[in-house]
């Protein structure tokens, strides 16, 4: 009796230790498939990401292409309307066409460089109206700004707010304007831009084209979370106004 006892004894021992053999042995086996397993997801998702970043970058010179050359037409057909005050726009019209040519095709360029671009855009399209239209710009730019020669600015952006204001101003009407502010303080840049539209322009510009889609496309795929861009209307006054964090942005070019 005493010897099967210790045989039963030596058998319960024998499974314990078989089973604990066994446990460790799946345990070991399923922390490496599901380290297998992180691992994969992992390259997945890297994937993934510079698909999307290839995909945004393509997005982005498809919409390029578009945008300059209907720019330059624009500003051609200003410039052709009033020949007589062509010599006084040639200047700004060739700076325009430089950073049309040569700027726009870069990634990001300084604000310093894209607000003498808008100062030159909004030149060229002051000669279509009247000298006494009441027209409103003001600039408030500090050139001491730690960001005003640095590389965060999305070429072309201000494009679209100033052609819709003079595309879209009903300039018969007697109480017409147009009102652009340009801003750069502490690292930020505000845009707003007002005008006295017509019902039908409101309507139109409620159903803008490609210029307002292209917009809007840039500023989220370029400045995500770091942008605000507000429209409004209301008794006839159609108003834009864009704010960029370019700090911010750029504090995140800068360490990632």
């Amino acid at each position: 009796m005493e010897g099967n006892y210790y045989m039963i004894q030596d058998y319960l021992i024998f499974i314990g230790v078989f089973a604990i053999f066994f446990f460790l042995t799946v345990s070991i086996y399923l922390f490496s498939q599901n380290q297998k397993f992180k691992i994969k997801n992992a390259r997945i998702s890297e994937a993934n990401k510079i698909i999307q970043q290839r995909l945004n970058e393509v997005q982005l010179e498809h919409i390029g292409t578009k945008l300059n050359p209907h720019l330059f037409k624009n500003i051609l057909n200003s410039v052709q309307s009033h020949a007589y005050q062509t010599y006084m726009s040639l200047d700004k019209l060739a700076n325009v066409l430089d950073y049309i040519l040569y700027e726009s095709n870069n990634k990001f360029v300084s604000p310093k460089e894209e607000l003498n671009f808008a100062l030159s855009l909004i030149e060229i399209n002051k000669i279509k109206i009247n000298p006494l239209f009441d027209f409103r710009i003001k600039s408030k730019i500090d050139k001491s700004d730690e960001i005003y020669e640095e590389k965060v600015f999305a070429p072309l952006i201000s494009v679209d707010l100033i052609e819709n204001a003079f595309k879209h101003t009903d300039f018969l009407a007697q109480d017409s304007f147009i009102s652009i502010q340009m801003e750069l303080e502490d690292r930020i840049f505000i845009m707003k831009v007002s005008n006295k539209a017509s019902l039908k322009n409101i309507l139109e510009k409620e159903k803008s084209g490609f210029g307002s889609q292209s917009l809007d496309q840039r500023l989220k795929m370029i400045y995500n979370n770091y942008y605000s861009l507000q429209k409004s209307s209301k008794n006839g006054i159609f108003t834009a106004e864009l704010t960029i964090n370019l700090g911010e942005f750029y504090d995140k070019m800068r360490y990632s």
